[in-house]
């Protein structure tokens, strides 16, 4: 393939009839010839912008070229230089805002396929585990060690950049199972959660420990830690408690929070009901509320559960809305109907308490608000109603206050979040540090895992001094 071409190699994916009826992967993966046909694209360009859009500093032009090269070994040294979690970012990381969105070719065709690529080299990886030496990756102990609370992007990505520099590392994770929002909010069919294990791995043989069911807040404070032979602390708890509508008829049965629905799917196997004891009621018409990917992937999780009529309800439209066009576009492709610029009013239930309506607002588009978009503004005189089996409430996500609350000098926000340096990552409370979504609320998992990176780094500079 020249590297004049323009036109990115697709990626195979399983037929939209045939994936609505299972959870496995949608896309398929290149295989090594089409990886390094879309390798080949790249023109290796001297500014390098896309490492300066990677929010992790990838060497991409370099990981490319092996690739093109067909030096694998050395394609996964530079993405693990960098990066402990390749097999996930290169599924789910928002490439088309990052890396992608700055690569030169972008301005008069497709943008190299980084995301993909990344994918490829990761997945490599494991078909051939033990055969590369990733040498020269740990410095030598330091006789310090670093807590980390939480096991999601952002704890992952400080633990393994921690370890790496020297120190001992544990992770307090308050599940049975290690990778937060990578194990129980995102499905199975978009993040096989094999890959989240393998990765999961990848941190522990650095020596990283991971102490599971350790709620920090409950069985042991942050002020614990630090008392108890823990010389820095790096909060990654994310963001998990489910924002609301607070509209009448809210609390009617057959009312999911996104969180409990995607929890009890993804983590608890209820796709897999009865071989897993956790049931999810799914009815025909199930209704979602959000624009963002939770939503997309709330939707998506419907269809595979047998709903016929599901669809995503959105106050702005098409063009406002942050999920990932791949995952919208998937949607699209699986029957799931967008209804835009339309706005809960009230949920309707019948005499057993069971949601049966939605009664909703057209809207229409004013000036930008404070995020950039148009703001939604009602239509008076316009409600119509959406009949209604199953509402799933997909509209964002805020901390769990149980760590900043137990935790003395810890200063939050109005919304929850903790305030912490943009730069270092540190908070108000000396020795405590904090990345990813309990200081900005629900953002993108890579740039979770660049403020880790930031915080681990700066984490070393206190630990030695």
């Amino acid at each position: 393939m020249s590297r004049l071409d323009l036109n990115r190699v697709p990626i195979a994916k399983q037929a939209p009839e045939v994936r609505v009826k299972n959870f496995s992967e949608v896309a398929l993966g290149y295989s090594f010839r089409e990886a390094q046909a879309e390798a080949s694209r790249c023109i290796q360009c001297p500014k390098r912008l896309c490492v300066a859009g990677c929010p992790v500093d990838i060497d991409i032009p370099e990981f490319i070229q092996a690739i093109e090269e067909g030096d694998l070994p050395q394609a996964l040294r530079v993405l693990k230089k960098t990066n402990s979690l390749p097999g996930i970012c290169g599924r789910v990381c928002p490439q088309e805002t990052q890396c992608e969105a700055v690569c030169a070719l972008d301005k008069k065709g497709a943008p190299i396929a980084i995301g993909r690529l990344e994918r490829y080299v990761a997945d490599w990886e494991r078909a051939h585990l033990g055969e590369v030496a990733l040498s020269g990756v740990a410095k030598p102990p330091s006789g310090r060690r670093v807590a980390v609370v939480g096991s999601g992007p952002a704890g992952l990505t400080a633990a393994a950049e921690l370890a790496k520099l020297g120190h001992g590392v544990t992770i307090f994770e308050s599940l049975h199972v290690a990778g937060g929002v990578l194990i129980y909010g995102i499905p199975e069919f978009r993040l096989p959660k094999d890959i989240v294990r393998a990765e999961v791995d990848y941190v522990a043989s650095l020596g990283v420990k991971i102490e599971l069911n350790a709620v920090v807040g409950k069985l042991v404070t942050v002020d614990e830690l630090l008392a108890g032979g823990y010389q820095a602390v790096f909060l990654g708890t994310g963001a998990g408690a489910p924002m609301f509508l607070n509209i009448p008829g809210e609390n009617l049965s057959g009312i999911y929070s996104a969180n409990e629905f995607l929890t009890r799917v993804n983590l608890m196997k209820a796709y897999q009901f009865p071989e897993y004891d956790t049931p999810v009621k799914v009815g025909h018409r199930v209704v979602v509320i959000g624009g963002g990917n939770v939503a997309m992937d709330a939707a998506r999780c419907a269809v595979r559960l047998g709903a016929q009529e599901v669809s995503v309800v959105y106050r702005r439209s098409e063009v406002e809305m942050p999920a990932r066009r791949e995952e919208m576009e998937n949607a699209m492709e699986e029957g799931i109907k967008f209804r835009f610029l339309t706005q809960p009013k009230k949920f309707l239930g019948n005499e057993g308490n069971w949601v049966v309506g939605m009664e909703c607002y057209r809207m229409e588009l004013g000036e930008p608000d404070d995020s950039g978009r148009r703001r939604p503004i009602v239509k008076p005189g316009t409600e119509f109603i959406i009949e209604v089996d199953i509402a799933i409430v997909a509209l964002g996500t805020s901390p769990n206050p149980l760590v900043a609350s137990t935790t003395r000098g810890l200063e939050v926000t109005k919304r929850g979040t903790v305030v912490a340096d943009e730069d270092t990552g540190q908070t108000t409370k000396p020795g405590v540090w904090a990345g990813g979504d309990i200081v900005t609320g629900a953002a993108t998992l890579i740039s979770a895992m660049g403020a880790a990176k930031r915080a681990a780094a700066d984490i070393d500079r206190y630990l030695r001094g």
